[in-house]
């Protein structure tokens, strides 16, 4: 029971992370000031919480300069998003964020000095033919893709650093120096390029403050808290495994609710599927490949 009770949390917790393109498809200012509100949003509400908890908040000086420069790569990773989600179309920006598998299977070796694996490799070979389908299709769409991989690229890399941290610090409290970071470097970089106006950027309508509001508690600090507390129960292949429905999630609910104007051609809809099946299929191939080495090893050993 309590196993079924953590899956259904952790659904739903992809299902809030999925849409969270629909609120940057809603929210009507800038990917810029969009994304300086919810970092300072998700940081306030990440304090409350460790307050609540009565959690400290020390962290050495050392780790403390790596969660801000951490904070900085998620900060860029959600202005890259959403500006992709604004030029083009929230399902573009889903499925090019869906390569993330593709990027962390060419990084992560190298940040670890470990062999790229011949698995990641193919299934990377089958996400560069869907993204290439989705290109051939959508040629209008071009910057808006090349943002979103963009987008892609930048999220892999926090999340094989955030690897290594999270084994030092606590999720939570990670999370809130890195959000507070962004927020810090981001206002600096507002204020020296002459955007932190409030009056010409930053203004927000009555319906901007509630999907703001929504995307910073909801969808970043209540569903990072609830998705890092459903791993205590479930197993990270499981985790992985529904993690990569979010751009399923995501589209389904875009259709919902833009209707016309997130309808793709029929090449697009190839194409992602290609990605979103490369991807969703991609832990449980790892799964037995893993399971298989384990095997070879064990008969060769005897």
């Amino acid at each position: 029971m309590l196993l079924s009770n953590n899956l259904f949390k952790l659904h739903l917790t992809v299902i809030v992370w999925g849409f969270t393109a629909i609120l940057g498809k809603l929210i009507t200012v800038s990917a810029l000031s969009l994304v300086w509100y919810r970092v300072i949003i998700a940081a306030i509400a990440l304090f409350i919480f460790l307050k609540f908890k009565k959690s400290s908040l020390r962290v050495s000086k050392r780790d403390l300069f790596q969660l801000i420069g951490i904070g900085l790569l998620v900060t860029l990773h959600w202005v890259f998003f959403f500006h992709s989600i604004k030029i083009s179309t929230v399902s573009v920006a889903l499925v090019c964020l869906s390569s993330q598998t593709l990027f962390t299977g060419i990084l992560e070796p190298l940040f670890m000095k470990t062999r790229i694996s011949k698995l990641d490799v193919l299934v990377g070979i089958l996400i560069v033919i869907g993204i290439t389908c989705i290109f051939h299709f959508e040629g209008q769409y071009t910057l808006g893709i090349i943002i979103g991989l963009a987008a892609s690229v930048l999220a892999c890399l926090f999340n094989i650093l955030n690897a290594k941290m999270v084994k030092r610090e606590d999720p939570v409290l990670i999370s809130f120096y890195e959000l507070a970071g962004g927020w810090v470097a981001l206002t600096i970089f507002l204020a020296l390029t002459g955007h932190f106006n409030f009056a010409q950027n930053l203004v927000l309508t009555s319906s901007d403050i509630f999907y703001l509001l929504t995307l910073g508690i909801i969808c970043t600090a209540v569903a990072y808290v609830v998705g890092i507390a459903v791993m205590k129960e479930l197993t990270a292949y499981t985790v992985a495994l529904v993690t990569n429905l979010e751009p399923v999630y995501g589209v389904i609910l875009a259709l919902l609710i833009f209707k016309d104007s997130e309808k793709m051609t029929t090449g697009f809809y190839v194409g992602a599927l290609i990605v979103v099946a490369s991807v969703a299929l991609y832990p449980m191939l790892k799964r037995k490949s893993e399971a298989y080495k384990k095997q070879r090893f064990e008969a060769s050993s005897k």
